[in-house]
């Protein structure tokens, strides 16, 4: 995910954009891909007024996207779509839907899935924190005040048409980019209101899965996922860090879990030296 876009400084009390700019050109090969399959691939909804928005009033069937209603998966930050691709062709009694915020990301995405002829595969191309609310018609679509945000935690707008939208059983944010400079910490994807977004789209049950190769943002995750009124953490006090700022005995940390694959992102972390961190919470 860290291959994103971003805005400059917005007000205080508006939602922060999570995600970094970069270079939106597409080579003359994507170009003439997502001409002739990006209809198949890409969902098409109308765009909000904000760079990688969607209209707070969109809807969104998932059902018609699809063709079919199956178990749902949604990555956040798919990159190539490694994940995703893995994950469908491994599990083709599932759709899978990519949220992907940066251009190049989408269209390299939809290289992949056609390269591996991924059929249960669907690309948003879309900032996340804003869109999800949409697709699965929460009470705060449309609301860009955090504290507004955060306040509506999960809460579905029963007259929204993306409310009739199955709930995911699961949810991934794998190395979301990591805002690594303390000042740009407020920048950062996965925070309370985030988690508020993501119970709405869940199922009861459901599994939010997140992984890090940053030390100072895998201890943040993991505070997140519990103090939120919405999620468990099945793996409390486990696989303690001794770096951990909360205290070395703190713990809270999952197993490396068996349906993520090894990405780009996670090599690069490896190769630095860093650690990699996984969370789970699980939706009550």
């Amino acid at each position: 995910m860290d291959d994103t876009q971003a805005h400059g400084a917005e007000r205080h009390d508006r939602r922060i954009r999570s995600f970094s700019r970069r270079g939106s050109r597409l080579g003359r090969k994507y170009e003439d891909l997502l001409k002739t399959l990006g209809p198949k691939y890409l969902i098409d909804a109308p765009r909000g007024n904000a760079a990688s928005s969607l209209a707070p009033d969109a809807d969104i069937d998932l059902v018609a996207a699809f063709g079919r209603q199956a178990p749902l998966a949604v990555e956040i930050g798919p990159g190539s779509g490694e994940q995703c691709v893995s994950w469908a062709l491994a599990h083709p009694d599932w759709n899978v839907l990519a949220v992907e915020a940066w251009h190049p990301g989408a269209a390299r995405c939809v290289a992949r899935i056609v390269r591996e002829e991924a059929q249960n595969v669907r690309v948003l191309e879309a900032d996340a924190a804003q869109a999800l609310p949409v697709v699965f018609g929460l009470a705060s679509a449309g609301i860009d005040d955090a504290a507004r945000v955060r306040e509506l935690g999960a809460t579905l707008a029963a007259e929204h048409p993306g409310a009739a939208n199955p709930r995911a059983r699961e949810i991934w944010t794998f190395f979301p980019d990591p805002w690594r400079k303390k000042r740009h910490f407020k920048r950062r994807l996965v925070n309370d209101a985030f988690a508020g977004i993501v119970a709405g789209c869940l199922e009861t049950g459901g599994a939010w899965r997140l992984a890090t190769d940053w030390d100072t943002y895998a201890w943040p995750m993991r505070d997140v996922v519990e103090a939120s009124a919405f999620f468990d953490n099945p793996f409390l006090g486990e696989r303690p860090d001794e770096a951990d700022e909360a205290g070395p005995g703190r713990g809270g940390f999952a197993p490396r879990w068996d349906g993520r694959v090894m990405t780009r992102f996670e090599q690069r972390g490896l190769q630095a030296g860093r650690n990699v961190h996984d969370v789970t919470g699980i939706r009550i």
